[in-house]
């Protein structure tokens, strides 16, 4: 067992934070990017278990100091995870004091902080000034999709650490090896979560999930009508939220238990006085938190409609290989013959354009899906 058993495909990344740990090329700030599912936050944490195992520079993976980091217990390890839109400067600030206080232990004092992408303006410069000035045995990790993400003065004073994609089969190897799944599902999975570990990981074990997304890649070859668009909008849009509505009332309902727990309330007892203002504001969080699930879930059912115009170019190309939704190759064939791969191109502009209205300015998502699935529909319907 290795603290790196979870990084799919991420060789030379590994190789590099090994090295760190040993001493050669450690620094006190390290940034992590990487496409979403490559395992940016992953490797972080592998990396902190690494710095504060008492066995081997590299991670034995079995030692109380790496098993309490893996389980997210360890005192000198702090993991920032937001479900909320952004992370503001009071949190940040709260980090900072935190990092400047001497390790628990005696190695490091860590902080994580997961979606850095997220940070407000304030809140990156309160972490900046942290940076420049770091605790002596204090490292800062940060996880976004590029180094674009955080600001330019703060990506200067970071060590970057780079991870990609991983292929199909390395994806595949390790469903088959950690999720007890078979080679045939394994392999769908695989090239259905497009290199996404996560995603691969829920469609190799639940059928509702791959369900799911066999309604949204059927959608390119339905779109036949003006009428078609309108009803596959929706079914996108209820599709997504059925998704995150499953995920997040389990969370809501463990939110709630906690705070339940923590103030000592049964189902029909006395409540606190200050237990009203607190269930208010975590109340409130859990609408934050939905609608952030629900427009993730959309933004990942747009990225399986790409794959499928993606594939239709492939076709269109005669490019070997595998297709991403090889189960529906024959939908992909009649895309492919509804329009060059320009037209394809446009169609997977149209997408992303979705894409950006739901994300950057805040759109309905139904209105969105809508306009977009009218860009979507052949040529030939929206002319005739």
């Amino acid at each position: 067992m290795s603290v790196w058993d979870d990084l799919v495909g991420q060789r030379r990344a590994v190789e590099a934070l090994q090295a760190a740990a040993a001493g050669h090329g450690m620094s006190h700030a390290f940034l992590f990017t990487g496409p979403p599912g490559s395992g940016r936050s992953n490797a972080a944490v592998a990396f902190a278990a690494a710095l504060q195992c008492a066995e081997d520079p590299a991670g034995c993976g079995t030692c109380h100091a790496c098993h309490t980091v893996l389980a997210g217990s360890h005192a000198d390890v702090s993991v920032i995870r937001t479900e909320r839109l952004s992370i503001g400067i009071k949190e940040v600030r709260d980090l900072v004091r935190r990092s400047a206080l001497s390790p628990v232990g005696p190695r490091w004092q860590i902080v994580i902080i997961e979606d850095a992408d997220r940070l407000t303006e304030g809140a990156c410069n309160a972490l900046l000034k942290a940076i420049e000035e770091p605790a002596e045995r204090t490292v800062w990790m940060l996880c976004t999709p590029t180094v674009d993400d955080v600001l330019p003065t703060i990506r200067s004073r970071c060590r970057l650490i780079t991870l990609t994609t991983p292929t199909a089969e390395a994806v595949a190897d390790f469903l088959v090896r950690t999720a007890g799944v078979n080679e045939a599902l394994a392999s769908y999975a695989a090239r259905a979560s497009q290199g996404h570990i996560g995603r691969a990981r829920a469609l190799a074990r639940d059928e509702d999930t791959r369900n799911r997304r066999r309604e949204v890649v059927a959608i390119p070859a339905q779109l036949t009508s003006l009428g078609a668009c309108m009803t596959r909008a929706t079914t996108l849009n209820d599709v997504a939220k059925q998704e995150a509505d499953a995920i997040t009332s389990e969370l809501d309902a463990r939110d709630k238990a906690d705070l339940d727990a923590a103030y000592g309330v049964v189902e029909r007892g006395r409540r606190p006085r200050e237990y009203a203002p607190v269930l208010r504001d975590m109340e409130k969080d859990q609408k934050t938190r939905a609608k952030r699930r629900h427009l993730d879930v959309v933004d990942r059912g747009l990225m399986d409609l790409v794959s499928v115009y993606r594939d239709a170019i492939a076709v269109s190309a005669g490019a070997p290989g595998t297709l991403v939704n090889e189960e529906i190759r024959g939908d992909i064939e009649l895309l492919a013959r509804t329009g060059t791969p320009e037209a394809q191109l446009r169609r997977i502009a149209a997408v992303f354009e979705a894409r950006e209205q739901m994300l950057e300015f805040n759109v309905q998502p139904a209105l969105a899906l809508e306009s977009m699935m009218l860009a979507l529909v052949a040529p030939e319907v929206r002319t005739g």
